[in-house]
């Protein structure tokens, strides 16, 4: 069996790559994970998406666990629900693909290779059945940022550190780059940094219709983007929004 994990982009269809239109097409099947009520939005996307296809394959919904809130260790606790995770793409397999044979797809937002766990999903998943995976490449979140804003990722030959909400609330900002790209931060840790200095870009839902993008010194546009965030996951229940950090100049 062939798995391919193909980046979608934000959920725009017009991200889809030539590449990833054709692998879809092609596919035998599509997995495409469930993950409550309160997020259906996000498996409709995908439907809406495989509805544009010359060509929609035939689909499988698999209804996703959530990570044990009593297992106290960050890292068991995000291992153990790749574990029941990959149990539950296995059993969808089995399941759909008896014969162990065909070209299964599931569809990642942004890229599979940038906080995305599907590629250690599917290396579990693979200890079980003959699988060969493969990757399709899609827009990630940080290029629809950077879109979002027409701004350049890094400053002239400067690095870049690309972390999560959770790295940056426990850790802080370091003397490393001076430019930061915060991802899967529900809880705002911009606001646990001094914002004289700062320059921040942060959009929500990139690329889609419901696009929303502040930008400005930290200090003057935090609030802002604390009340805009608030009013859109209350409109739609949930939120991806990415945000771009910067000491000193910022273009």
């Amino acid at each position: 069996m062939d798995l391919s994990l193909i980046g979608i982009g934000s959920g725009n269809p017009d991200h889809l790559t030539l590449q990833a239109v054709r692998a879809l097409t092609e596919a035998d099947l599509v997995l495409i994970p469930r993950k409550g009520a309160d997020k259906a939005d996000l498996a409709d996307l995908r439907h809406a998406i495989l509805n544009a296809l010359p060509r929609k394959p035939p689909v499988v919904e698999v209804d996703l666990p959530e990570r044990d809130p009593a297992i106290a260790d960050y890292a068991t606790r995000v291992d153990r629900w790749h574990d029941a995770i990959a149990r539950c793409w296995a059993t969808a397999l089995r399941d759909a693909r008896p014969g162990g044979t065909g070209r299964v797809a599931v569809m990642v937002w942004g890229d599979p290779s940038l906080y995305d766990s599907s590629l250690r999903i599917a290396a579990r998943v693979a200890d079980h059945l003959p699988l060969t995976v493969r990757v399709v490449p899609g827009i990630t979140a940080v290029q629809a940022l950077c879109a979002a804003h027409a701004m350049p990722l890094n400053t002239v030959g400067a690095p870049v550190t690309i972390t999560t909400g959770r790295q940056l609330r426990e850790r802080g900002w370091g003397a490393g780059p001076d430019t930061l790209v915060v991802m899967l931060d529900g809880d705002c840790a911009f606001t646990t940094l001094d914002p004289a200095g700062v320059h921040i870009a942060w959009t929500a839902f990139a690329g889609m219709a419901q696009e929303v993008s502040i930008a400005g010194p930290l200090a003057e546009v935090g609030p802002r983007i604390l009340a805009a965030r608030a009013a859109a996951r209350a409109d739609h229940g949930w939120i991806m929004d990415t945000y771009r950090l910067q000491r000193g100049p910022h273009a």
